[in-house]
């Protein structure tokens, strides 16, 4: 049985416009946090856990998303995207207010929850209100806007935080955030199938403990005096992953349907996300800080090295929807890890002494590579699966996406964390407080001159080490991808798989 919403049909165009709002708010977001998080920390002096204010909004989209996903399958996209922007736009105002580090963290938990919502939902609107032929561009476009806040949020989080303060990078939000709501109450009409199935709240229970005992258990490893807690929060998670499994077989309408599983592409294609997105994540919050903090740039221009990214990352999106109509999915993805392994080798090679052009051109390189990859991916998630699954499989691919994140965010902050600890000792008189000033432009002046060059030298190193991670996860990234060789059958599949859902 069904319902029509009264009030006519949808408004595809301003709906369209919400769409490219809300994933504009959520895109801008990490860009603008990233450029100001040198004087937040100088600020809340809060190096040794600022990677918290990343992974708990990360480690929150990563345990609601699934759960946004596969109750708008059930209820709606209008009702869920609507309490998650009310939900953003509570925490972004929270956030604004914050007066210390801690206080921040919490506030943007909440902010989490709420983008838990928006960053899928919006993908899944797009899928309802376009046929299959529309829908790959559309995507495309909307993906570009993860490139287009690229380029405005260094210039506007640099302008921000030189001319008012850091607290307004999150209080924009709002504004942008209410016009969001009311643009998706007054002009989104959804046909909504009822369903008599209860909802699946042992799976929803289940798959949220476990995700938070993984990211938890991740946000731990590097802490030597929290080895039982690790050991722990990994053992929960792995023993509530199993307990849901055993759940989800039994269950009539799951959180997680298994049945996603049993396809190939979508699965390749979902691990490749994971590992492309915490490459994403280490590139959005490091290279701000490698201009700002070891170049000395002012956070305008320190923000503004990853604007060409988001040139090209715009091509790369555009093109995307084109190549994946045409070929199998794994195919975009090699071209897209191409250009990404050939940016990182160039983060890796160069010397500290490089000049902030060369950076551009690098930048340039890597956000092709992500426009291409990004939209391949969400593209492909909801064409191999049926139409009852799309919410789920989009949400699925932005829970992987939200995975790779909050674990790349970890390891890369232990092996800053690791960096700094092992070279501080080494220049006597340099204190980790030196290495939180030096971190910003506005105080690094403060620091005694003989000790400036050592601490760029020291955040250097952090950062070479950093992009060698990088290194290796994309090539994992690489070789997961090519492991569906089987070109021909894939791409039966998928044209088929894709027409029988249009």
């Amino acid at each position: 049985m069904s319902s029509q919403e009264k009030g006519g049909k949808t408004n595809v165009t301003m709906v369209t416009i919400a769409v490219f709002i809300a994933t504009f708010m959520t895109a801008i977001e990490g860009t603008i946090v990233s450029t100001a998080m040198p004087t937040i920390i100088s600020d809340l002096h809060g190096l040794s856990i600022m990677n918290w204010v990343y992974s708990i909004y990360l480690l929150m989209c990563a345990v609601t998303t699934p759960i946004y996903g596969k109750l708008s399958d059930r209820f709606g996209r209008k009702p869920l995207l609507t309490i998650g922007l009310v939900i953003f736009v509570a925490g972004s105002t929270l956030c604004a207010l914050s007066q210390s580090m801690p206080q921040l963290i919490v506030c943007r938990l909440l902010q989490g929850l709420g983008a838990g919502a928006i960053q899928p939902l919006t993908y899944t609107v797009l899928a309802d209100i376009y046929p299959l032929d529309k829908r790959a561009g559309m995507i495309g476009l909307n993906g570009s806007a993860w490139g287009i806040a690229s380029i405005i949020a260094p210039l506007l989080g640099g302008f921000i935080v030189e001319q008012l303060s850091w607290h307004w990078v999150f209080a924009i939000n709002v504004p942008i955030g209410l016009i969001t709501i009311f643009l998706i109450q007054f002009f989104l009409k959804e046909r909504i199938e009822h369903r008599n199935t209860s909802v699946d709240y042992r799976g929803i229970g289940l798959l949220s403990l476990c995700l938070v005992a993984l990211m938890l258990g991740l946000q731990s490893l590097g802490s030597s005096s929290k080895v039982w807690l690790t050991v722990g929060l990994l053992v929960l998670s792995v023993l509530t992953f199993a307990v849901l499994l055993h759940v989800e077989r039994r269950q009539e309408d799951p959180i997680l349907p298994l049945r996603l599983f049993n396809n190939r592409t979508f699965v390749i294609q979902n691990v490749c996300m994971l590992l492309i997105a915490g490459f994403l994540m280490g590139f959005d919050t490091y290279m701000p800080i490698w201009m700002q903090s070891v170049l000395g740039l002012k956070p305008s221009l320190g923000g503004f090295v990853v604007t060409p990214s988001s040139i090209l990352w715009l091509l790369g999106a555009y093109l995307a929807g084109p190549l994946t109509m045409r070929h199998p999915p794994h195919r975009a993805t090699i071209v897209a890890l191409c250009f990404l392994l050939t940016g990182c080798v160039c983060y890796i090679a160069v010397p500290i002494a490089t000049p902030y052009a060369v950076f551009l051109l690098i930048s340039a390189i890597v956000g092709f590579g992500f426009g291409l990859a990004i939209t391949t991916s969400t593209i492909t998630a909801q064409s191999v699966v049926s139409p009852r699954d799309v919410g789920a499989s989009t949400s699925f691919n932005t829970l992987a996406r939200s995975l790779g994140q909050t674990l790349m965010v970890s390891i890369f902050g232990i092996v800053m964390n690791a960096v700094i600890a092992r070279e501080v000792p080494r220049h006597p008189g340099l204190t980790e407080d030196m290495m939180n000033r030096m971190i910003s432009p506005a105080t690094a002046g403060d620091l005694p001159k003989r000790f400036l060059e050592p601490a760029r030298g020291i955040v250097y190193d952090g950062l070479h080490w950093i992009f060698i991670v990088g290194l290796v996860i994309l090539v994992l990234a690489l070789i997961a991808d090519l492991l569906d060789l089987r070109s021909h059958a894939l791409l039966a599949e998928y044209q088929t798989a894709a027409v029988v859902k249009d």
